[in-house]
């Protein structure tokens, strides 16, 4: 076996290899090779060491299982109870008709967790599948996962990194690492260690596992495989990382728990009373109690939830958020804390021109990304750009010293080339230049490719007439280092270093990243381009400020999220500086404090929790740093959403409460650890979803409320009547059919309900909060109250005036669903009023499940099936006439207790 020797001083707090902290020949030192690359001989005796450079599997769960797991939720057990009840009576249809509510669930569950059961098998397949290393002093290609330490792996342009690697030469080699850091912008490589504190994205001479080479050559020594590379050490933390259960569903889960005990003891109660006190025989008092059972148990509730949240699923995608798992639909609702990525979800992960300035004016750059669209502007007055010299010529060059390509397809602007390039591309347009034609009218002859060494890139062009042109583009710095003179308004004056110097360092302080452009003119017979032709003499003739620019309506979500009392943190992979500029524009963090993951590193837990509250800009983070970041707010009693889009996010969407991940531009790992995954990576969505998330809560209430008090009322009318030693009012299958009934209709009606007036001002509710607040219940209690006295008292008028028991049970099963459908008006509102055209007829959901139940109970009280099948009977007009007034009595009492409570609740 072999071993390696790495140097101690140059290890970090976990013992690992700090490869990036020490030089080449360390390197190829520590891992016991050279450059010429290892014989097959040792490469086999280190496959056998430390074994294939593939990241872990681990075992799933089987189908089967997955599917039993499904029926092991408190809201099922509730269903499952008023099955085996329905047995108890015999009523298979309606037995039939439970389960199958119970099993579509399960289906619908098992469905959305084989989906995320894919979160691991999408990181492991951004390995590469191939690798070029140099063997027995020859150049091969490999199976990756034959990779070993030790290794010599060449690298070029449109490869992904097989393992990682201590880079060894370089040239002009960069690489997008975004997988691991978020940030889409290529890193330049280099071969030089850096300090051992680097922070990831910095670490220069490194090349990791699943990262991308967008340009240039390298060559590096393979110093980690498998689960011991940074892409294996984020799949074990996303393997350990536990996900949470959401606010709704432990609210329920208490709420079941009661409602189940008090079911029991309340029917246990009566069956005793009824059996010892009122003489009742064993056979009565048996189904009295299952009577009981069926009445208070809400058997609608869950399918109704279920339906209500399948609603907001529906609306949310119709607002670009599609929903991965159903309950987090209402987790939404809940979120007291957003943590968001910076680059594509508040910006547009797009660089955009935003200032240009030239040796006598600066000019600021309106307009989104890479569409041609917007104009130049001086103190705010827009301007034509062919009046003003410098940068009409600056616009031109921006064309020419250019190797992107900007294209529309279907109304989207995509670019051919790196960032830097599409946005200038994007200024010449602004500029109104076809950019066809100017390259045309000035083809290029030759090219000095841009170097990192160098730090810029020149083309040479010659018009129709022979005259020629050399343009070179790069650092500012280095560009100042090659000009003698700049352009002033048309004339070539000389340089004034200090003003361009002054330039560069105010358009830094607002976190735009700086390139300038020089020319000078050339002869005709020139027609090859050499370092000596761009080394001086060169004219500056403008320097640009880019930015990745903020999404135009991102600015105003975010805004709308801190109104409604929702606080907004930025983690991002990039540099302070950048982050607080984005965050400024944004309103983001009181002071501005910007947290480096080096700082958090310097932390007491105490310290790191008291810091995760307080800042709400982080920068320079690892995936460490933000899964212990949702960790400490989550301990502190948030409920966090988090947005992500690489790899790196994955454990800290898998653990957050809501995790987002970006539909565009977010990798397979991420959208598969994510509950929500939005389709235009736009923040604005998810202050939509949030919006969306609070609708359905309220519409859940209000079915609840709706539900509640039919089962409550149900019960209390059967407890009265054994407690006077009375016929029960209703029977338990009629019970049922009330029961079903209003649930699929009347109860269901209400999750189409709109979002209410000041949704999105009111503070999020406390995870801890009970769905029903002391008000709802007593709202319950009083409805309940109301309808089984309505029931019980027509009931009782019925046999009063000579009615047989069928009548006047016909007349209390038709007394209740009719209270139930005035009521259903009353639970439009909480608490404003109803009796508005709006609240009466504002809903045709409502009006269509009021009109469903009306012929239903139609069909029940005159069909001569449904009299066989539930010992019914034909009623008068004198019996509806009274029902329907009790209806409307209950609807004004109702009115009149909300008005009590508006003032009361003021």
């Amino acid at each position: 076996m072999v071993n390696f020797h790495p140097n101690d001083t140059v290890k970090n707090q976990n013992g690992d290899q700090n490869w990036y902290a020490i030089s080449v020949e360390a390197a190829l030192e520590s891992c016991k090779g050279n450059q010429d690359g290892l014989s097959t001989k040792e490469a086999n005796e280190r496959l056998a060491a430390y074994g294939p450079n593939l990241l872990p599997t681990h075992k799933p769960r089987s189908a089967l299982m997955r599917f039993l797991t499904q029926f092991n939720n408190v809201l099922l057990y509730v269903l499952l109870g008023a099955a085996v009840v329905t047995i108890f009576l015999g009523h298979w249809i309606d037995t039939g008709v439970i389960v199958g509510v119970v099993i579509i669930n399960a289906i619908f569950g098992f469905i959305q967790e084989g989906k995320a059961e894919k979160a691991l098998e999408a990181i492991r397949v951004m390995l590469s599948p191939q690798a070029r290393v140099k063997r027995d002093d020859h150049a091969l290609t490999v199976p990756a996962e034959t990779l070993v330490p030790g290794d010599i792996v060449l690298l070029q342009s449109g490869e992904r990194v097989p393992a990682d690697l201590r880079l060894l030469e370089t040239r002009s080699l960069q690489i997008q690492e975004s997988v691991l850091t978020g940030e889409s912008e290529a890193v330049e490589k280099a071969t030089e260690q850096v300090a051992q504190e680097t922070e990831l994205g910095d670490r220069t001479p490194m090349a990791y596992a699943g990262t991308l080479v967008t340009y240039g050559k390298g060559i590096g020594i393979v110093v980690e495989t498998a689960d011991r590379t940074e892409i294996g050490r984020i799949s074990l933390m996303l393997v350990k990382v536990q996900s949470l259960t959401t606010p709704l569903l432990r609210q329920i889960g208490v709420f079941s728990h009661w409602l189940t005990l008090a079911i029991l003891i309340v029917a246990a109660a009566t069956f005793t009373f009824g059996l010892l006190v009122q003489d009742y025989s064993l056979n009565e008092m048996f189904m009295v109690a299952v009577g009981l059972a069926v009445a208070a148990i809400p058997e609608g509730l869950p399918p109704v939830m279920t339906i209500t949240l399948a609603i907001g699923v529906i609306r949310m995608a119709r607002r670009n958020a599609i929903i991965r798992r159903l309950p987090a639909v209402e987790t939404l609702g809940a979120v007291t804390v957003i943590c968001s990525d910076k680059t594509g979800t508040l910006t547009r992960n797009e660089l955009m021109v935003q200032a240009i300035i030239t040796a006598r004016q600066r000019y600021t750059v309106t307009g989104s990304g890479y569409e041609p669209e917007g104009e130049f502007q001086i103190d705010g007055n827009p301007i034509l750009a062919s009046q003003y010299p410098d940068l009409f010529a600056a616009s031109q060059a921006a064309i020419l010293c250019n190797d992107g390509e900007l294209n529309e397809r279907e109304g989207i602007w995509a670019l051919q080339g790196n960032p830097t390039d599409g946005a200038l591309l994007a200024v010449g347009m602004k500029a109104k230049f076809d950019m066809a034609f100017v390259r045309q009218s000035q083809p290029r002859t030759d090219l000095i490719p841009f170097e990192s060494v160098h730090k810029f890139m020149a083309t040479l062009h010659h018009d129709h007439e022979g005259q020629g042109c050399i343009y070179v583009k790069g650092a500012p710095e280095r560009i100042i280092e090659m000009c003698a003179f700049q352009r002033n308004d048309g004339e070539d004056v000389a340089l004034d270093s200090d003003y361009w110097l002054e330039q560069i360092e105010a358009m830094a302080s607002k976190a735009q990243r700086v390139i300038a452009i020089a020319c000078r003119s050339t002869k005709p017979e020139h027609l090859n381009l050499s370092f000596n032709d761009v080394e001086t003499g060169l004219t500056m003739i403008a320097m640009f400020g880019l930015m990745d620019p903020p999404r135009r309506d991102a600015i105003e979500a975010v805004r709308k999220c801190q109104n409604a009392g929702i606080q907004v943190k930025m983690i991002t992979g990039d540099h302070a500086t950048t982050a607080r500029a984005i965050a400024e524009l944004f309103g983001l963090g009181r002071d501005h404090r910007v947290l480096t993951g080096k700082e958090l590193d310097a932390m007491s837990d105490e310290g790191f929790t008291a810091a995760a509250s307080d800042a709400d800009i982080f920068a320079r983070t690892t995936p460490e740093h933000k899964l212990r970041l949702i960790t400490a707010l989550q301990a502190t009693g948030h409920v966090v959403a988090m947005t992500g889009d690489g790899v790196n996010d994955a454990p800290a969407l898998k653990r957050a409460d809501i995790g987002i991940a970006m539909g565009r531009k977010g990798t397979e790992a991420a959208k598969e650890a994510a509950e929500m995954v939005l389709t235009d990576d736009n923040f604005a969505a998810i202050m939509h979803a949030v919006e969306e998330g609070r609708t359905v809560f309220d519409n859940l209430k209000k079915s609840i409320l709706v539900l509640l008090p039919t089962s409550v009322g149900e019960a209390l009318t059967i407890l009265v009547a054994v407690l006077l030693a009375q016929a029960l009012p209703i029977t338990p299958v009629q019970i049922l059919w009330v029961n079903m009934i209003t649930a699929v209709t009347l109860g269901i009606a209400l999750a189409f309900e709109p979002t209410e007036a000041g949704v999105m001002v009111r503070p999020p509710r406390s995870p801890d909060t009970p769905i029903l607040s002391a008000f709802l219940i007593w709202r319950i209690i009083f409805v309940s109250i109301l309808l089984s006295a309505g029931t019980f008292g027509l009931f009782k008028w019925e046999l009063a005036f000579g009615a047989n028991l069928e009548v006047a049970r016909t007349v209390a099963v038709n007394t209740l669903v009719a209270g139930e459908i005035a009521y259903l008006f009353n639970c439009r509102r909480i608490t404003d009023k109803s009796w508005t055209w709006d609240g009466l007829f504002g809903s045709r959901p409502v009006l269509i499940a009021v009109a469903l139940v009306i012929g239903f109970q139609i069909l029940f009280t005159y069909l001569p099936v449904m009299q066989m099948l539930f010992l019914t009977t034909a009623i008068g007009f004198e019996a509806w006439g009274r029902i329907i007034l009790f209806a409307l009595c209950l609807f004004i009492l109702v009115e009149i207790e909300k008005t009590v409570a508006r003032r009361h609740l003021k």
